[in-house]
């Protein structure tokens, strides 16, 4: 078997090198292996995520019993727990996260404060979603909830590397209207401590809306960032491989073949 030959779609000319051939696509193959293995393993975390957000929906605990040292953006165990609270919702201090959408539509975030009935603190529910698409002069539905009730939610902790958008805010008017949740501002205008991470509220609870959020927030993006490198790399070597075999690169630029 001759280890060289020439080929010609043409103007287009190829000279291949069996043997380069065969090392090259194995490099390729093995970059491309190592893409789908990183996205398996974003895939595992994302069914260990929605498994352990099913287990713990089970057994929700008191928010209460969080120790206080573990309420710090470190604490990756934070994120989806599942928490019950009991107390009653703060209606006239609800705020309103502008721009959100669902289904193409947009609306508010509505957060409302929630104040538990064992020591008094304030914790802001992130309720849902509202429609933003209303008659003039119309206040947007907040549908709120009188009376002491019994809630559970998911703790969401946002990204280190998350965007805050900065709000112009009139604190004189409530609902409050914000870009994005600033706990510490809100805490500021309230002038009241806050719950560190804000509570997203669960399925057929008091007050809920639209959960326009989704049940799993899986930390994939390294993986998913490493996947399109390994990709990448394979399509590199292939393409760099390509111009140092044929004619494509006179080609391109317009060359004589």
């Amino acid at each position: 078997m001759k280890l060289r030959s020439e080929h010609s779609i043409g103007i287009f000319h190829i000279r291949i090198n069996w043997l380069f051939a065969v090392c090259v696509l194995m490099t390729a193959t093995a970059f491309a292996r190592l893409g789908l293995w990183q996205l398996d393993r974003a895939a595992e975390k994302v069914e260990a995520q929605a498994a352990l957000v099913v287990e713990s929906s089970l057994n929700a605990s008191p928010i209460e019993s969080i120790p206080a040292g573990h309420l710090h953006q470190a604490n990756p165990e934070l994120q989806n727990r599942h928490v019950s609270m009991k107390g009653e919702f703060v209606n006239d201090r609800a705020i309103l996260l502008l721009a959100k959408f669902f289904q193409g539509m947009i609306g508010y975030g509505v957060v409302t404060p929630f104040r538990l009935e064992s020591n008094d603190q304030l914790i802001l529910v992130n309720r849902g979603w509202t429609t933003g698409i209303l008659p003039p002069d119309t206040p947007p539905d907040l549908r709120p909830v009188s009376g002491p009730v019994e809630i559970t939610g998911q703790i969401f902790v946002p990204p280190e590397n998350a965007r805050v958008l900065a709000s112009q805010i009139d604190a004189s008017v409530w609902p409050l209207r914000m870009r994005s949740l600033e706990i510490d501002v809100i805490s500021d205008i309230i002038d009241e401590p806050l719950f560190p991470f804000e509570i997203r509220l669960t399925e057929d609870q008091d007050g809920v809306l639209v959960r326009h959020w989704p049940a799993v927030n899986a930390d994939v993006n390294q993986n998913l960032s490493y996947s399109v490198q390994w990709f990448s790399l394979g399509l590199l070597v292939l393409f760099a491989s390509l111009l140092a075999c044929s004619n494509l690169w006179a080609l391109l630029r317009g060359s004589k073949p």
